[in-house]
């Protein structure tokens, strides 16, 4: 894998970022104001590696460096929330790698900067931001779309960076960047063709979707948060969350959460985490598996939003 010249200057998560790799799911910026919030370099990491005594595949976490190695893609090191190094294999894939600095070294960096990455899509609704979290396949970025189908804007797909303003009274939800996963049975579904998008790494029915005209490029409040889950009904059920359960959730829903306690981060976890099960609303929202139910996913999403701000 080649590297290409340090001028690969995007934005994501609030921050800037320059890398050496092309990044084409980010924004790109021409000309930014002082020094990059965030660099990803290509580097040699095989001694450092050789010298943690790691497992294959296992994260490995020392002196605020977060350090892991997949077989035949690469090495990878998250160092102080600032660094992304990468040390490809040879013939390594680039779109396998950047789905790894984008995914998994992405949400270790924000957890360095005591960022909350949860794992999901949010959407903007009424000026408010909302959480759509749940395990993989749950169906989190096809309710999204179905909700920015109706024209409101999407914030994140994937990883939610969720943090408190300056005074801790207010939660936000800071952008990612300008595109979602989808499946090909759930583009077939909204009426979309493949032609044209691209194929995910080896999942050749799993595409990326630019989403840049109906993208919200600004921080929002959040209000709320839905945890999809499957169900062996029939009907679409909706429930409110109790803010104990609520505490066990986010965590189970937290992007990388064996991190947390590995980077001493267990007390900072439960303080936010309890700050937000304090503020928002929390609901669980049980989808049938033996059918497509997208719009009337959204339709108890709007009635219970509605339903929130008469209250």
């Amino acid at each position: 894998m080649q590297s290409s010249v340090k001028d690969n200057y995007y934005r994501a998560f609030g921050f800037t970022v320059v890398s050496e790799i092309h990044l084409p799911e980010l924004e790109q910026v021409n000309d930014i104001q002082g020094s990059p919030d965030i660099s990803i370099e290509i580097s040699d990491l095989t001694e450092l590696w050789d010298n943690m005594e790691a497992v294959l595949g296992k994260y490995t976490v020392r002196e605020e460096r977060v350090i892991f190695q997949i077989p035949h893609l690469g090495i990878f090191c998250i160092e102080h929330g600032k660094k992304i190094l990468i040390s490809p294999a040879i013939g390594s894939d680039k779109d396998e790698i950047r789905l790894y600095i984008l995914g998994s070294c992405m949400g270790a960096l924000l957890l360095q900067r005591k960022i909350l990455p949860l794992h999901g899509s949010a959407v903007v609704i009424e000026g408010n931001a909302y959480a759509i979290v749940g395990d993989s396949g749950a169906g989190k970025s096809t309710l999204a779309s179905a909700i920015m189908k109706d024209g409101y804007p999407l914030l994140s797909d994937d990883v939610i960076a969720i943090s408190f303003s300056s005074d801790h009274q207010t939660a936000y939800v800071t952008p990612s960047y300008p595109q979602q996963k989808l499946w090909q049975e759930s583009m077939a579904h909204f009426g979309m063709e493949t032609a044209g998008y691209r194929p995910l790494f080896k999942r050749e029915t799993k595409f990326s979707i630019p989403v840049a005209s109906n993208f919200e490029s600004k921080p929002v409040p959040i209000a709320g948060i839905f945890e999809l889950v499957k169900s062996d009904g029939e009907q679409v059920v909706i429930q409110r969350i109790p803010n104990l359960e609520g505490l066990s959730m986010l965590y189970h829903h937290t992007f990388r959460n064996f991190l947390v306690h590995r980077l001493n981060l267990s007390s900072w976890h439960f303080d936010i985490t309890a700050k937000l099960v304090n503020k928002l609303s929390l609901y669980r929202l049980e989808r049938p598996v033996s059918k497509f139910t997208a719009p009337d996913l959204v339709s108890a999403i709007m009635t219970t939003i509605s339903r929130r701000n008469i209250s």
